[in-house]
Formats: structure tokens, C-alpha cells, sequence
């Protein structure tokens, strides 16, 4: 991809502003993030950051309908927190991924839109494929599945180029480390204080862990392949790893003291997840990142930008 302008929302978030990183070099990039969970930090140098909310038409709509490429990261993330504020969750999710498609229909852009594992709910059908019946277990996998559907409408109906990309379980560098974020920051960031590592269940509960890199690069596969128009993609490994296994592994690469508690499981969180990746790998995806390179790598960066005591 080069001399594209690309648009991304919350782009000064965790996965956004990885793609951002990657596309600056050889494209204008343009960051639309209201800094609500952002950091005017994770902006690349030579990129312009427009702090404005999707949930605003009019201040959004002109730069979406001159973009070449949308990537829309822009979003509630915390299931915790839309169990809490489901209306603030729908505001965001739907509402505002609305107002992307409403403006891209005055404009020639496609829109690469960042959907979640969490549409499919628990479902026992491992791996999980894309043809699988939604059945989302909180209103976070609800407003997710509910854009997928305005996305197929949208291209169905006005031919617009959309792709949603199902992300599983994300991690890397510039992850939030706060009490909604993925459960490898919040492990990495309480095993660098030699803190307990608490898991919500008996720790067998499974996950489909991918390193941010590789989402990036799904995410640019899926923005230039014409075959991925109107289609929705999981994205992960296809490999399954334990809570608890996680939690040994960090422990170990941190080289910390921490000890395991266990506690009651939290609403709307799911007991096993596993992708079937073959969708993405027909557009030339793989998985280049292992789990614990993955890891060291984020290990490293939490070790030089969130200091034990800060």
C-alpha cells in the first residue's frame, strides 16, 4: 500500500495506532481519535491526528469520504464495561461505524472494519468458523455482530467495499494495562510488580492469542485483496493456549515472583475459543509470531515504559 490516504479510527489506540506505525512510511495517514482511551503518544511522527468522535457525523464525514482506505478501530472494547453501559456501547459501536459507512457512500473508500471474537459467544463448535450463527454472550458481542450486519447490508445494498476482520485475543506493546484490558497486559504489568496473577475461573478456560503484528498485516492483506469484499475473516492463530498456561509463561519469561489466585468467573466472558484461519490464509495470511515471541516482545516494552512502581 503507497500514496494512499488512509483513514484510521482510534487510531491512537492499541491495534490502530500498529497499523498507523506500519502505513506511515509510504501513505498520508490521518488518525481520527477522541482520546477517550487514545494516547496522543502512540500518533507516528508524520501522521495527523483529527481528535473528533465517530459518534459526530459532521466531524467525520468529510474526511472519511475522501479516504482511500478506512481502517475503523474506533471503539468500546470492555465487555466488562458494556455489561455495565450497554447504551454507551451501542452508541459507539453501531451508531458510529453508521456514520463511517453513511460517509463513505459519498466517497470511494474501503472500509476495513475491526469486529471481535466475542460475536460468537460460547459456542462448543471448534474451530470456530465465520459461518458459524452468531450468538454473542454480552452487549459488547452485540453491537459487534450488529455492524457486521450493517457492513453486509451496506455492501449488498450500495456496493460498498467493506471487509470486518474478527480479531480473537490481541496483545502486544501499547496495550492498556488498566482493569479492562487483555489479560496479557494485565498479567505482564502485575508480574513486573512481583504481584498475584488473578484468574476469574479455574484456569483451563482457552484462548486464541495473536500478536498485534500479525493483526496488522491481516489487516492490509484484507485492505488490498478484492476477494475480501463483503466477506468477514477470523484473525488469529488457530491455536489454543490455557489461562493458566498464560499466566506460567509470563511469569517465567518476567522472571517474577508472582503467585496464581484463582476467583468467581466474570459475567459474559467465555470458556473456550479457537479460530479456523483458513478464510485469511486464502488471501496469503500466516501466523508469523509465536506466543512467546510475542511475549518477550511485549515483556520488554512494559519493562521500559511502565517502570515497577510507577
Amino acid at each position: 500500500m503507497k500514496n494512499k490516504l488512509v483513514v484510521i479510527t482510534g487510531g491512537a489506540g492499541f491495534i490502530g495506532s500498529h497499523i498507523a506505525w506500519e502505513l506511515v512510511r509510504d501513505n498520508e495517514v490521518v488518525i481520527l481519535d477522541n482520546l477517550y482511551t487514545g494516547k496522543e503518544e502512540n500518533v507516528p511522527p508524520g501522521a495527523k491526528l483529527v481528535k473528533a468522535d465517530i459518534r459526530d457525523y459532521s466531524a467525520v464525514a468529510e474526511l472519511i469520504s475522501h479516504a482511500d482506505y478506512i481502517f475503523h478501530e474506533a471503539a468500546q472494547v470492555s465487555v466488562v464495561e458494556s455489561v455495565r453501559d450497554p447504551v454507551f456501547t451501542e452508541e459507539v459501536n453501531v451508531m458510529g461505524t453508521l456514520n463511517i459507512l453513511k460517509a463513505l457512500l459519498e466517497g470511494h473508500g474501503k472500509l476495513i472494519f475491526a469486529s471481535s471474537a466475542a460475536v460468537y459467544g460460547d459456542n462448543p463448535n471448534l474451530p470456530l468458523r465465520e459461518t458459524e450463527r452468531p450468538k454473542p454472550l454480552s452487549p459488547y458481542g452485540v453491537t459487534k455482530a450488529t455492524a457486521e450486519e450493517y457492513l453486509r447490508v451496506f455492501h449488498e445494498l450500495y456496493g460498498l467495499p467493506v471487509v470486518a476482520l474478527r480479531y480473537f485475543n490481541v496483545f502486544g506493546p501499547r496495550q492498556s494495562a488498566n482493569q479492562y484490558a487483555g489479560v496479557i497486559s494485565i498479567f505482564i504489568n502485575r508480574a513486573l510488580k512481583n504481584e498475584p496473577l488473578v484468574i476469574f475461573g479455574d484456569g483451563k478456560q482457552t484462548r486464541d492469542f495473536i500478536y498485534v503484528k500479525d493483526v496488522v498485516k491481516a489487516n492490509i492483506l484484507a485492505a488490498e485483496s478484492r476477494r475480501s469484499n463483503g466477506r468477514v475473516f477470523n484473525v488469529a492463530t488457530g491455536k489454543q493456549t490455557t489461562i493458566l498456561e498464560l499466566a506460567m509463561k509470563v511469569i517465567e519469561i518476567t522472571g517474577a515472583n508472582s503467585s496464581v489466585l484463582f476467583d468467581k468467573p466474570r459475567p459474559g466472558d467465555i470458556r473456550h475459543s479457537l479460530a479456523d484461519i483458513s478464510g485469511i490464509r486464502s488471501l496469503g495470511f500466516e501466523p508469523e509470531w509465536s506466543l512467546e515471541e510475542g511475549l518477550k516482545k511485549t515483556v520488554e516494552w512494559y519493562s521500559k515504559n511502565h517502570p515497577v512502581g510507577e
